[in-house]
């Protein structure tokens, strides 16, 4: 049965082999803005689509856990009915067990099928974006969507963003793979998908796309995604908005005016609390993380542990379980006054073990989500205690509380832009602009002097990302076509040969796998050896399961193949050109080859342009040059700027040390490089002699 399936997938791959060649030439070959118009409405459509799909889910289990079996129904916001929710438990007995029974079944699904969808699914995009791109699975997509929906819609504190994000960003990675995107490209789809999925569900598409990329870096921008990002957003909120409504997450909250500057001391405040409290988010998750990790029981069960005691928590402050999100709404006016003071002040740390216990333990959700309601009711806390003093805080707390949402998560995801944003759009309001810099400002330095940050995934600038710092450090990999450095390929295997043959093959070369193309020349995959044990001599390699290896393309540079060698399981790529026929293998070494050669043939050029200040020398056996360092003998004037030395090109310095046979490219006038070349290659009269 197995084996019918997989020889049926390989019929269908093979059917589809000319249209995805097609498709794949068109990314490499054509503009940018096509191209990014392209796969950014394609990405928005499944961000979109998406979001709808988590949505409907996540209301129904909603409805199923909390209502029907727990009798309770929490308040929604403005922007889905602005529901008021029960006042009381009618079966409180059945919290805790709703909430650990919601919380066991996420649990038995992640690890029994896709424990990769464990937490928070921002983090393992973000970390997706950095080193390997092209590796997130549909199957943990699937999974995350309804653990998620089983953990939040039974009562667990968490938020609909790491799900969302975490659906775009794996059909971002899919159509990487299927489209054979460069890895640039295909950290830019991720990156997009993360951006437009939680733009989508917030309703916030300017927020989101800026998000995209802030939100890689603690202190960096991924700018490249930001054009991808803004269509990918627009897109997923049309889709959304289209089945969902286009009105903000939490109505219209803009009557705020802000009239002196003595105002904004207490947006002050709270952006010194907002830090203070983003920083213990941080701390006190990772911490419950960190907790249940050293716990002697199955990782299955610990979600369920941590449900209950969330569900006992809920039995005192409600205020604890799902997406909180219709309590914010109720911060922002008047109701907040029928809430009880002690209530509005533990909410952040309660909220804080909660999302600890739901999400830290193994469960499945988002953490942005939390972040909001507890920034929101550490405003709401500051305007309780001090509105009755008289102290000119006014009588509406909507400010405050937006605010503070802004300062607190802002701060602790390190994106303080783009959650300004989002919670703006989120509320319909411009008005807070001021207030908000100055809050998430303060914020910002404080955690920024920690050095902490909610999604541990983010690198801390553009120069620790392993694809920004190859082609800063080699230059030359960005201007180098992979057909330059190709190799032949030592063994090719076609769909119709028997595992017999392809295995002597394999023997006579001493290798460990090959490329395998069809009848007419296309690549399909790779074959390994591995792969081969258990097939019986006479089986056709079509009926041999090939790894999935994604191919360059010849006019692919060399920065795009080294990025893929370092994130691909192989020590070799094949190589196809615009029809997807195999035309050579590259490997390491194959790549640094090629990166010589295309140094060289630059220096060579320069010498020809510059053919006055540019000279190639050879050092001679017997110079004072030989064995001494570069700054010892080399006449005032000159500069060294490569030494070929063998096959190697080094890069000198002052200390680099000198040697017979050494070919110098030197920069100066005429007058100096004829002395250092007097100095490097002395004749038997004592005259200068002319280099090779």
């Amino acid at each position: 049965m197995i084996a019918t399936v997989q020889r049926r997938v390989a019929q269908l791959r093979q059917s589809l082999l000319p249209l995805r060649s097609l498709v794949s030439h068109w990314f490499v070959t054509t503009s940018y803005v096509r191209k990014w118009l392209v796969l950014g409405m394609m990405i928005g459509v499944i961000a979109g689509l998406g979001a709808v799909v988590f949505y409907a889910t996540l209301t129904f289990c909603t409805h199923l856990f909390l209502g029907v079996l727990g009798g309770y129904r929490p308040p929604t916001p403005a922007g889905e009915g602005n529901f008021l929710g029960t006042t009381h438990f009618t079966r409180p007995w059945a919290i805790p067990l709703v909430t650990g029974f919601g919380a066991l079944l996420a649990g038995i699904l992640v690890f029994s099928v896709a424990p990769d969808a464990e937490g928070h699914g921002t983090d393992a995009a973000i970390s997706a974006v950095h080193h390997d791109p092209r590796g997130i699975r549909l199957r943990t997509v699937v999974v995350k969507i309804v653990a998620s929906a089983l953990t939040i819609g039974s009562g667990g504190s968490g938020g609909r963003e790491g799900p969302t994000g975490q659906i775009s960003a794996g059909f971002g990675s899919l159509f990487a793979r299927l489209f054979d995107l460069s890895p640039t490209d295909a950290r830019i789809a991720v990156a997009s998908g993360i951006g437009s999925g939680i733009g989508s569900i917030f309703g916030a598409p300017l927020g989101g796309s800026v998000l995209a990329t802030e939100i890689m870096y603690r202190d960096d921008f991924e700018v490249e995604a930001l054009l991808p990002a803004f269509i990918a957003s627009t897109v997923g909120y049309v889709v959304f908005g289209a089945f969902e409504g286009y009105q903000p997450l939490f109505g219209y909250v803009g009557n705020y005016r802000l009239t002196g500057a003595a105002q904004l001391g207490w947006f002050a405040v709270i952006g010194i609390l907002g830090g203070l409290v983003g920083l213990g988010y941080a701390r006190g998750f990772y911490a419950m993380v960190d907790w249940f990790s050293r716990l002697r029981v199955p990782r299955w069960i610990r979600p369920a542990m941590g449900g209950v005691v969330v569900g006992l928590i809920a039995l005192a402050i409600p205020e604890v379980m799902g997406t909180g999100y219709g309590w914010i709404q109720q911060s922002m006016g008047q109701r907040l006054l029928q809430i009880p003071l002690w209530i509005v002040i533990a909410l952040p740390f309660a909220r804080i073990l909660a999302t600890g216990l739901s999400i830290g333990s193994g469960g499945s959700g988002g953490i942005f989500g939390p972040g909001m309601v507890i920034g929101a009711f550490l405003g709401a806390a500051v305007w309780r205690v001090f509105e009755p003093l008289t102290l000119g805080l006014g009588h509406d707390p909507a400010p405050y509380v937006i605010v503070a949402m802004m300062a607190c998560f802002g701060s602790i995801s390190r994106a303080p832009l783009a959650v300004m944003l989002m919670v703006a759009e989120m509320t319909g309001t411009l008005t807070l602009i001021v207030p908000a810099m100055v809050a998430v400002g303060l914020a910002t330095l404080i955690v920024t002097r920690t050095d902490a940050t909610i999604y541990r995934s983010q690198l801390r600038n553009r120069a620790e990302s392993p694809a920004h710092r190859i082609l800063a450090g080699l230059p030359l990999l960005a201007v180098t076509d992979v057909q330059h450095a190709m190799a032949r390929p030592r063994v090719v295997a076609t769909t119709h040969d028997t595992v017999s043959l392809v295995n002597q093959s394999l023997d006579d070369s001493r290798v460990a796998g090959a490329p395998v193309v069809d009848g007419e020349g296309r690549y399909v995959g790779v074959v390994t050896r591995a792969a081969l044990e258990s097939q019986a001599p006479d089986t056709t390699i079509a009926d041999v399961p090939t790894t999935v290896v994604t191919p360059l393309h010849d006019l692919n540079h060399l920065d795009q193949a080294l990025d893929t060698l370092m994130t691909s399981a192989t020590s070799w790529l094949p190589v196809v050109d615009q029809n997807r026929r195999l035309v050579g293998t590259l490997s390491i070494s194959d790549l640094v080859r090629g990166y010589r050669i295309a140094l060289q043939s630059t220096l060579r050029r320069l010498s020809a342009v510059t053919s006055d200040g540019q000279r190639e020398i050879v050092v001679a056996a017997g110079s004072t040059l030989d064995g001494e360092p570069v700054r010892g003998d080399v006449p005032h004037g000159i500069l060294i700027t490569s030494i070929e030395r063998g096959l190697d090109v080094i890069q000198p310095t002052g200390d680099t040390i000198v040697r017979a046979g050494d070919r110098l490219s030197a920069l100066g006038s005429t007058a100096a490089l004829d002395q250092l070349q007097a100095v490097a290659s002395p004749s038997a009269d004592g005259g200068p002699a002319t280099g090779p």
